[in-house]
């Protein structure tokens, strides 16, 4: 997904929209010779280069450690715990990552595995630093299984401005670590679970960069 463009193929539809707006508004201004319409052309303008500055779409370099956890998100980690709760069944290490609307939004897979399960669960829209977020949010969860049976799992979770995510890995896919697998529109917040035995590398207020922080070690 979106591997060499410079935004991700989801922001296009914002952008052409704003773009054109921006357009069509200081057509209307230099033709028309209007004052009034300058004010709007000039938001348009800002508004489109917030969407471009949104959907960037960086390339990032693993790290060479193939036993590394990468992030999966950009942002700022705001959860390093051991939960008894999780999509895994069992007690995991979760590590929460929030990205607010500056952070980069494409999200990329922690490790290599097969997709052996995927959930999505319509909720409401708590601000994503909320506790409550983990459990109540519109979410979309993956379940991977790692080469020699160890199993981990990343959920993408909507916060309170973002109203969509995108996943596209389906059962059965294989990913690999760094690459882009989905993305969520307009902040918001990405868990991560792994094995207890795993040690975090990160904590909290850590600023993280996806597909090159590295979160914990597979053992």
């Amino acid at each position: 997904m979106n591997k060499s463009t410079p935004f991700a193929r989801e922001g296009y539809p914002f952008i052409a929209f704003s773009l054109g707006l921006t357009l069509l508004l200081v057509f209307s201004s230099w033709q028309l010779c209007s004052v009034i319409l300058a004010l709007p052309a000039v938001l348009a303008f800002l508004l489109t280069g917030f969407i471009l500055y949104f959907f960037r779409n960086p390339e990032r370099t693993l790290p060479s450690d193939e036993r590394a956890v990468v992030a999966p998100a950009d942002g700022t980690v705001i959860v390093v715990e051991r939960v008894p709760e999780t999509p895994l069944g069992c007690e995991a290490l979760k590590i929460s990552i929030f990205m607010s609307v500056f952070n980069v939004h494409v999200n990329r897979t922690p490790f290599s595995g097969v997709v052996v399960d995927t959930s999505y669960h319509r909720g409401k829209f708590f601000d994503a630093r909320d506790g409550r977020a983990s459990c109540e949010n519109e979410r979309n969860g993956i379940v991977l299984e790692l080469d020699g049976g160890v199993r981990i799992a990343f959920v993408q979770i909507a916060g309170l401005i973002a109203r969509r995510i995108v996943s596209y890995p389906r059962k059965g896919d294989r990913l690999i670590r760094g690459e882009r697998y989905g993305l969520i529109r307009f902040g918001s917040r990405v868990d991560v679970y792994l094995p207890t035995d795993v040690t975090p590398l990160v904590k909290l207020g850590d600023l993280t960069v996806a597909g090159e922080t590295i979160l914990g070690r597979i053992r």
